[in-house]
Order: C-alpha cells, then structure tokens, then sequence
C-alpha cells in the first residue's frame, strides 16, 4: 500500500534500509515453520464425545474431545507416523505449494475462509455503493461541525460501545462494516487508520475476551467444562470494566500523539488514501431527502443486523445478506433522487471497487487457513500435527505447580488462538483437556475457563489469522506489518493485566 512518500520521523514509515517484510512474505514463513513441523512432530488423534449443558433453560449439546482418548497414529510396521507434507499434492492434497489455494477454498458459507472471504467482498461492494452517493462524506462534515471541541469523546463512547457488543453478542466480523463508515471520519477528525482500528474490531475482542456472557466462548466453555454457565460473572464484570477502561486509555493517549503529530502515526504513509479524498465544506454540502433516506437504510441495517444476530443467531451468509440489501436499496436511492449524479452503471461499478479493497484482506485470510491446513486441520479425529500439539501442551502444564499451570493455560491458549481462532471451536478441542488437567493440578474449572477466554480473545488484536481483523486493516488501509509495530505494546499489556487476573483468581479461589 505504499504510495513512495517518505514522511519524516513517521515510525510507521520506513526510516531505513530495513523494512517490516509484507503479510503475505510472514504467512509465508510461518507456513514454511508448519512444514517443517509435520517431519518433527507425529501425527496424533482424540476420539470424539457429545455433551449435554444447560444455557438460560435451554439444553444444548456440543461435540468435543475425549481427553483420555489420545493416540498416535502408526503406520503398518507399528511404527509412529509422520503426515510429512511434500512440495506439491495432486488429486486434491495439501502440499507446501498448495496452501494458497487450499486455504482460499477451505471451508463453507458458514465460516473461514471461503465463507469469510465473500463475506468481505460482499460487504465491501455494498459499503462502496453506500459511499458512492457522498452521504456518509456529507454526514461526516455535519457531525464534526456539531461536536466540534468533543472530538476526544468519540474514542471512549464508540469503545465501549464496541467492547459491549464483543461482551453480549460476540461482535467481531460486524465490526467491519462500521469501519468503513467511522475510518474517514477518524482522519478527518486528525486520527489516523491505527485509531478506527482500535476503537471498532480491538474494542469488540476486548469485550469478547472479558465477556461475562458471550454464548460463543463462556456459556460454550463452562458447558464443556462442567461449570454452571454464566457463572462468575460478578469477578467478569469487573474484568471487562476494567480491561475496557485499559483500552480507551491507551487508544486515547496513542490517539492525542497523532493529533498533535500526524507523522507519529504508525499508519500515516496508508492513511494518505483518506487524506487525498475530497471533502469539501460543509457550506458547499448538500443534504436532501435523498441522504437521509440513505442514511436511515445505512442504520436500519445496522440494527437489522444486531437483531438477527441476538435473536435469530444469524451468521455470515444471513449478515452478506442484509448488507447486500443495504447496497442494492442505497444505490437505488442514489439513482433516484441523482446523488453525485449517480446511475445504475455507477452503482454497478461502485460495487465492484468496494469488493476490490477487500481482496488484499481476503487472499491473506486464505493464505492463513492454508497454515491450518498444512498441520493436518483443525479435525480432532483426524491424525494431525496440530493434535499431537495440544496433547502434548496439556501433559506440560500437568506437571507444573498450581499456580505456573493457571498461567501455562492462559499462556497456551494465546499460542493455541493463532491456529484455531474461533472461540467456540477452540473450546471444543482445549477445554475438554484443560477441564479435567485443572482438576489434577489443583486449579478451578472456572479459572481454566478465564484462562481460555482471556487467552482465546486478546490474541485476536494481533495474530494475522484472524479474519475480521485483517478484514478491519484492510477498509482501514493499515498493512498488517504497521499495525503489528504498534499493537504488540498493548498486546504485551493485555497479557500482562490477563496473567494477574488469572493467577489472582487461583489464588481466591475462584469458582
């Protein structure tokens, strides 16, 4: 994304010969580390149960693994057997130079990555047709004039209420589309990329890791773990006050270093995408019933979309859907009533531009589920690398003192979210080991569930293999080599205050 300007003394700009390798040549690297693993580490599988647990009066069952049930996979000699992955693979197979494409075609409509990757580009079409009429550039200039002096109190209303939708509803892909709309908006406030980021996708996995309710990783491990779900919830709370709390300061003194020194930001080289667009001013600004119109299909959507979320558990295809139907009924509008002289070949090719600024995004979520694939899959009865890992991780902490294996678990399930970052699906193949492992060394279940929440959501702010956040850098123009420069600080935080929360609640006893 760098357009060859060389801002002085930015960090986020190259001052030297060196500079941060590309995403796609670190995902390249790491896949080469996942290569090398499988003629390392034998191939190894569970067997599989269903369990039964109750959330809110309703019963609900999940398949998870039978910790007990670990094995090697040998081969005809009874030897144990390596899943070595070649160069190539024919007829369908995972070699090294088949990742990409595997990746890119893995998965369904239901999640990654090809479900996550049309996701994008449906939802990016559809905001570049919303953009198309000028209302959100129009509404923006309204709304700066309005609140002109309160700028500063965008950044710990929009966090909060960022991190309150990651804490009830699990918020994270959602999070994209309002970044499309707020990340001008932050830079004409004199914000940057790096800022929208924090205060939409961060927020929400802020309030998903310290959620004392989300349904897709607290109410789902506690479930497994045999702990009453939804219980805790008291010391939770204060967790998510206070790691919210954490993350509105940090946003804001980053925030008030830009402001005063736009070269300081770490995105300020990508973020001349923004600066270059033509604003006007707001006495030259139109407004008619066009843009309102446009303006209330834009938050009926919105509310559309968390309403079918919480109540319907309506995921991706439903949530392409709606947005979808926000683009096609804003472009209709923009024809109508000829905002910026829009026609139907406009809407067209405005819809077609915004899926395009996803397709970076979207090749690097792909190119990310191919590591998956190269270590076997995420497939707990299936022999794979990745088992063999977690098997081997939960005999470790096995043989620590209490307190080293409450923070081993939180430290495992931060490494563990690189490879599996949905946080039901890592409860699924973590929780019914870790369960029965906090038993045997002296730690509550509930603080092995904390463990994995706190571990499973706060990595999501930086490991390049989670979609929603590359989708988030991608409509905010911030390379993911910049935003790693800036946010391993407040990562490095995020673990830190984690691991005193974690140990703490062994030492109380919580449970």
């Amino acid at each position: 994304m760098n357009d060859g300007s060389t801002p002085q003394a930015a960090p986020g700009a190259a001052s030297s010969r060196w500079q941060m390798p590309d995403t796609l040549i670190l995902i390249f690297g790491v896949a080469l580390l996942a290569l090398a693993l499988t003629y390392i580490i034998p191939a190894g599988s569970f067997q599989t149960e269903e369990i039964h647990y109750t959330v809110e009066g309703v019963e609900k069952t999940r398949t998870v693994v039978d910790p007990d049930s670990f094995q090697y996979a040998l081969d005809e000699n009874g030897e144990v057997l390596y899943n070595k992955v070649g160069l190539f693979e024919g007829g369908g197979g995972v070699g090294f130079l088949n990742f990409p494409f595997e990746g890119l075609v893995s998965g369904s409509k239901w999640g990654s990555a090809i479900g996550v990757i049309m996701f994008m580009l449906v939802i990016g079409g559809a905001f570049g047709v919303v953009m198309r009429t000028g209302t959100i550039d129009t509404g923006i200039l309204r709304l700066i004039d309005k609140t002109r002096g309160n700028e500063a109190l965008f950044i710990p209303v929009m966090f909060t209420l960022f991190s309150l939708g990651g804490a009830v509803f699990g918020m994270g892909e959602e999070a994209v589309a309002f970044a499309i709309i707020i990340a001008p908006l932050m830079i004409r406030l004199g914000y940057d990329g790096v800022t929208t980021v924090m205060v939409t996708y961060v927020a929400t996995q802020v309030g998903f890791g310290a959620s004392w309710m989300n349904p897709f990783s607290v109410a789902v491990a506690q479930g497994i773990a045999g702990v009453p779900v939804l219980s805790g919830a008291e010391y939770r709370i204060a967790l998510w006050v206070g790691f919210t709390l954490v993350g509105i300061l940090f946003t804001m003194w980053y925030a008030r270093g830009v402001k005063a020194d736009p070269t300081r930001s770490y995105s300020f080289h990508t973020d001349k995408h923004f600066r270059d667009q033509p604003m006007g001013d707001l006495a030259s600004s139109r407004w008619g019933l066009g843009d309102t119109l446009v303006l209330l299909t834009v938050i009926a959507t919105m509310v559309w979309v968390i309403w079918g979320v919480v109540v319907n558990a309506w995921y991706i295809p439903e949530i392409a859907s709606q947005f979808f139907t926000m683009g096609l009924v804003a472009g209709l509008i923009g024809v109508f009533f000829r905002l910026n002289n829009m026609t139907m070949n406009d809407v067209a090719s405005s819809f077609k531009e915004g899926a395009a600024i996803m397709l970076p995004a979207a090749l690097l979520v792909g190119c990310a589920k191919g590591i998956l694939l190269l270590l076997g899959g995420g497939e707990a009865t299936e022999p794979t690398v990745l088992n063999s890992i977690l098997n081997s991780a939960g005999n470790t902490i096995g043989g620590m003192p209490e307190v080293l294996s409450a923070w081993f678990m939180l430290l495992f399930q931060s490494v563990f979210n690189f490879f599996v970052t949905s946080g039901s699906g890592q409860a699924a193949l973590t929780m019914p080991l870790m369960a029965p492992l906090a038993d045997l060394v002296g730690v509550t279940r509930q603080v092995a569930v904390l463990a994995f929440q706190l571990g499973d959501g706060f990595t999501n702010v930086i490991v390049p293999t989670s979609a929603p956040l590359m989708a988030t850098l991608g409509v905010c123009r911030v390379d993911w080599g910049d935003w790693a420069r800036f946010a391993w600080r407040f990562m490095l935080l995020l673990f830190v205050l984690a691991s005193v929360a974690v140990v703490g609640a062994h030492l109380f006893g919580y449970a």
